[in-house]
C-alpha cells in the first residue's frame, strides 16, 4: 500500500510540474517579447561586491535585475530554466535590462543613505562572459558610516500632568541618558526609519493628548552635522502641534438587518457616568436591531467633552468591530465622512452601524463508514445577540448510527474455552449523541469583572460550555462524558492575547467490555503489570484543570512566511475532585474517587493531581520573495503531584502525526527508546524541533502558489521521574522510556523528507514524503520506507 501512494504521489507530482511549466511559457511570453526587442542577453548571474555592513540578500531584494530563480537558493542552480532552454517550456530566460540597472543603482544608494551613508557611490560592470550570458556586478563603495550625539524636541505645549512627557521620554528609542530635560545624549547610528519611528510616535503622542489636529508635517526633524566631528549629527524635532480639540457628541446610528430610511428608537445620554456637562452620545436605532442602548453606549472609551485622544477613538470603534454582530458602515469625525473641521475646539464623532441577522440555523447530513455503515445527522442553532447586549448562545446536537453486519466482529465465545473467541452471529448497531451548548459574553465576567476596564485590556470575553453525550464504541461503552469549561480570553494588543481557563472538567464513564480485557491479556498476559496499568487509563475518571495560556502572535496564520509565534501554558489539575472528595463526598477522608455524577452507573471516578508546563517557538523567515524558512521547538513538562502516581491520559503529551514528528503515526514514537505498544501510553516529558524550507516554484497557477517543501523533525516524549511500574519481582519496567540526562539524546527520532504545498488565498494543502532518518528500532539511515502524510495548513 505505501509503494501505490508513493507512486500515485510521483505521478501527480510529474503531472502537475508539466502543466505548470507550460502555464509558466505562456505567461511569460508577452514580457519577453518585450524585452527581447531591447536585448538578447540573459542575466545569469547578479553579484554584489563592497557591501560589508549591508547582506547580499537584502540588496537582492531591493533591486529588479533579477537573473531566473534559484531552486533551494542554491547559487546558479535554475532548473525552471534549464527546461526551457532543452525543451522549450519552463521558466522563460531573465533578459538583461539597462534601463532598470540603472534604477536599481538609484535605488542602492538611496537605501545606503537612509541608513547613514551619506558619501556612498554605487557603479555597476555588466560582463559577457559567453555569447549572450552577462553577469551584472552592482560595485558598492559604501564609505563612513554618519552617527547621532544628540537628540532634542523644541515646541511642545504645557501638559497639566507633569509625567507627561518624562514618561514619553522614558520609551524613546534614543536611550535614556538625558543631557537635560528635553535633550537626550545618544551615540547609535543615523537611520531615517528609526528618526521616522520617533516623528510618528510624537504625532500620536500629540494626537493622544487634545492636539488633534497635529499631522506629519507638524513634527520636523533638523539634522545638523557637527563641525568638529566628522559624520556625526545632532538631531532636533521642531514640534508645532496646534491647538487643544475636545469631543463633541458623539452620534451613533444602528440599522437592522434590513437597512431603512426609518429609525423608530432614539435616546439621548447625557448622564455624569458617560459624558463630561453640556455634551451627548445620541443614538438612533431601527427596532429590528435588537439590541439595547446600553451596549451601545458602553463601547465609548471617552466622554464627549474630554480631551481629544486618538487611541481613545480607535479603541471604541475597535470595540463595535469585536462583538462581532455589527457590521461598521461608517466611522468618523465629521459627518459628512470627510476631514474634520479643525475650526472648531470640538470634534464630534460618527458611527454608522448594522446589524447581521440574531438567528441562525446549519444542519448536516453525513454518512460513515468504520465496521459497518452508518449515517450520523447534527443541527446547531446560534443566536449571536441573546438578552440584546452580544452575548452569544449556540446549541449543537450531532447523533449517529452504524449498522455493523454479523460476522464482521469477533468477541469472547463462553462456549469456545480454548480459543477464547467466535465470529459474531449476530448484527451489531452502534450507536452515539452528543448534546453540546456554549454560551460567550463579550466581557469578562464574575470573578474577573474588575479587570474588564484596566488599560491592558484591550477588548475581552467569557466562554461557558457544556457538553454531553454517550456512545457505544468497539469493545466498550461509554456510559457519559460530560465536559465544562470556564475560559476568560483577553486581548492585549494585535500581537498578545491571555487564555485563562478558571474550570476545566472532563467526568468520562465507561464500561469496557470483556473482549477489550481479552485483547489486553491476549498480548500482555493476565497477570502483567502492562496490563493492569492500561486497564486502569481507561477506567472511569474524572479531571479537571487550571490553565493559563499567553500567546505573542505576529503572522499570517495562512501564509506563514514571516513573522513569530509563541505560546507559553502553566496549569494544575485534580484540585476540583480532591477538594469534593475530601470536603464533600466523604467529609475528612480522600479516597481519590468520586461517586458517578446523576447515578448514570455503578462505577466509581478516579482522579489524579498533577502540574503541567510548556512552551511554543516559532519562527519564519522570508529569506527571499520565493524562499522562507520555518523554525518551531516545544517543549512540555509534566508531573504528578501528592499522592498521585499518575496523569490522566488526556492530559499527557504524545508525538508523531502530520502536524508533529512526521514518519510517525499519531501517538506511535516513544516514550524514550520504547518501540511497539508501551506500557504506559503517552509521556509526560516532550522535547521536539522542527524545520521547513519552502520553495515557490510556480505562482498563480490554477488559483494557487506551488511551493517545494524540505522538512526535518525531531524529538521525542519520555516518562518522568515519579512515574513507576514495577514487575513481580519489584523491578522497573519503565526504565526504557525515562528521561534520563546522559541517554535521551540517543532517543531523539528524526524524519526527514519533501512535500507539496498548494498555497490558496484562503488555506494551504499540504503533502509530505518523510524518511526515518533516525528510527529507533533500526537505526540511523536503516528505514528506506516513505510514509505519506497529508494535512491542511502548514505543519507549523
Amino acid at each position: 500500500m505505501t509503494s501505490i501512494r508513493v507512486r500515485l504521489f510521483i505521478a501527480f507530482f510529474i503531472s502537475f510540474l508539466f502543466l505548470s511549466l507550460n502555464h509558466q511559457e505562456s505567461s511569460a511570453q508577452v514580457n519577453n517579447e518585450i524585452q527581447s526587442a531591447e536585448t538578447d542577453k540573459v542575466v545569469r548571474v547578479v553579484r554584489f561586491s563592497g557591501n560589508s555592513d549591508v547582506g547580499n540578500g537584502t540588496l537582492k531584494r531591493l533591486v529588479r535585475t533579477q537573473n531566473n530563480r534559484e531552486f533551494l537558493g542554491i547559487p546558479r542552480f535554475t532548473p525552471w530554466y534549464y527546461i526551457h532552454q532543452a525543451i522549450g517550456v519552463g521558466e522563460s530566460p531573465a533578459y538583461l535590462n539597462r534601463e532598470v540597472v540603472s534604477t536599481d543603482i538609484d535605488r542602492i544608494s538611496t537605501y545606503y543613505q537612509n541608513l547613514g551613508y551619506f558619501e556612498a557611490s554605487v557603479d555597476t560592470s555588466i560582463i559577457e562572459y559567453r555569447p549572450d550570458r552577462v553577469e551584472v556586478s552592482f560595485i558598492i563603495e559604501e564609505g563612513p558610516r554618519s552617527k547621532i550625539r544628540s537628540v532634542s524636541y523644541r515646541g511642545w505645549p504645557d501638559f497639566e500632568d507633569e509625567y507627561k512627557l518624562p514618561d514619553f521620554y522614558s520609551d524613546s528609542e534614543f536611550g535614556t541618558d538625558m543631557k537635560n530635560d528635553s535633550t537626550f545624549s545618544t551615540d547609535r547610528f543615523y537611520r531615517v526609519a528609526d528618526l521616522r519611528t520617533e516623528q510618528t510616535r510624537i504625532v500620536n503622542f500629540l494626537k493622544n493628548n487634545g492636539f488633534a489636529s497635529v499631522q506629519r508635517d507638524s513634527v520636523l526633524a533638523l539634522v545638523k552635522p557637527i563641525a568638529d566631528e566628522e559624520n556625526t549629527y545632532d538631531v532636533l524635532y521642531s514640534i508645532n502641534p496646534g491647538q487643544l480639540y475636545t469631543f463633541g457628541d458623539v452620534h451613533i446610528r444602528l440599522a437592522g438587518p434590513d437597512i431603512s430610511d426609518e429609525y423608530e428608537e432614539s435616546r439621548q445620554i447625557s448622564d455624569e457616568e458617560h459624558t463630561m456637562p453640556g455634551y451627548s452620545i445620541y443614538i438612533d436605532k431601527q427596532e429590528s436591531a435588537q439590541t439595547r442602548f446600553s451596549l451601545l453606549y458602553e463601547q465609548i472609551a471617552f466622554k464627549p467633552g474630554e480631551s481629544f485622544d486618538q487611541s481613545a477613538y480607535i479603541r471604541s470603534v475597535n470595540a463595535f468591530q469585536n462583538l462581532g454582530i455589527f457590521l461598521t458602515n461608517r466611522f468618523g469625525l465629521n459627518e459628512d465622512g470627510s476631514s474634520p473641521d479643525y475650526s472648531r475646539s470640538e470634534i464630534p464623532v460618527y458611527i454608522d452601524l448594522q446589524s447581521i441577522p440574531k438567528h441562525s440555523i446549519r444542519a448536516e447530513l453525513f454518512g460513515m463508514r468504520r465496521y459497518g455503515f452508518g449515517t450520523g445527522f447534527g443541527i446547531n442553532y446560534n443566536n449571536n445577540n441573546l438578552r440584546g447586549r452580544a452575548d452569544n448562545f449556540s446549541l449543537g446536537v450531532n447523533t449517529s448510527f452504524e449498522y455493523v453486519p454479523a460476522g464482521t466482529i469477533t468477541e469472547i465465545s463462553p462456549q469456545d474455552p480454548e480459543t477464547g473467541r467466535t465470529t459474531r452471529s449476530g448484527a451489531t448497531f452502534f450507536q452515539s449523541y452528543e448534546v453540546r451548548a456554549e454560551y460567550t459574553v463579550p466581557r469578562l465576567n464574575f470573578p474577573l469583572q474588575t479587570f474588564q476596564n484596566r488599560s491592558w485590556v484591550q477588548s475581552s470575553r467569557t466562554r461557558y460550555a457544556l457538553t454531553y453525550s454517550q456512545s457505544d464504541q468497539l469493545f466498550f461503552r461509554i456510559n457519559s462524558d460530560i465536559r465544562f469549561n470556564l475560559r476568560y480570553e483577553v486581548t492585549h494588543s494585535d500581537k498578545l492575547t491571555s487564555l485563562f481557563d478558571l474550570i476545566e472538567v472532563d467526568i468520562i464513564d465507561t464500561d469496557p467490555s470483556a473482549q477489550f480485557r481479552q485483547n489486553l491479556i491476549d498480548e500482555f498476559g493476565e497477570q502483567s503489570i502492562e496490563f493492569q496499568r492500561i486497564e486502569e487509563d481507561f477506567r472511569p475518571q474524572v479531571s479537571s484543570i487550571i490553565r493559563y495560556t499567553i500567546r505573542n502572535r505576529d503572522v499570517d496564520l495562512i501564509k506563514r512566511a514571516s513573522g513569530f509565534s509563541t505560546e507559553l501554558s502553566a496549569a494544575i489539575g485534580g484540585n476540583i475532585p480532591y477538594l469534593i472528595d475530601r470536603y464533600i463526598s466523604n467529609p475528612g477522608t480522600v479516597d481519590q474517587s468520586l461517586p458517578p455524577p446523576f447515578n448514570l452507573s455503578s462505577n466509581e471516578l478516579q482522579y489524579s493531581r498533577f502540574i503541567k508546563f510548556s512552551a511554543d517557538f516559532r519562527r519564519y523567515l522570508e529569506l527571499s520573495p520565493s524562499l522562507v524558512f520555518a523554525a518551531r521547538s516545544f517543549t512540555g513538562f509534566s508531573q504528578p503531584i501528592f499522592d498521585s502516581r499518575s496523569i490522566p491520559l488526556n492530559r499527557r503529551f504524545f508525538a508523531g502525526g502530520s502536524n508533529d514528528i512526521r514518519g510517525w503515526a499519531p501517538f506511535e514514537l516513544g516514550p524514550g527508546g520504547i518501540t511497539g505498544t508501551p506500557a504506559v501510553p503517552g509521556g509526560e516529558i516532550k522535547l521536539a524541533a522542527f524545520k521547513e524550507f519552502r520553495q515557490t516554484f510556480l505562482r498563480d497557477f490554477l488559483n494557487t502558489d506551488w511551493q517545494l517543501a524540505w522538512h526535518t523533525d525531531a524529538g521525542n516524549i519520555w516518562y518522568g521521574q515519579r512515574t513507576s511500574l514495577l514487575d513481580q519481582d519489584d523491578d522497573e519496567l519503565l526504565d526504557e522510556g525515562r528521561f534520563y540526562f546522559n541517554k535521551f539524546y540517543n532517543q531523539i527520532a528524526v524524519g526527514s523528507g519533501l512535500g507539496l504545498r498548494f498555497d490558496f488565498e484562503f488555506l494551504v494543502v499540504r503533502f509530505d514524503l518523510t524518511y526515518r532518518i533516525h528510527d529507533l528500532e533500526e537505526g540511523w539511515f536503516n528505514n528506506s520506507r516513505p510514509r505519506f502524510s497529508f494535512g491542511i495548513g502548514h505543519s507549523f
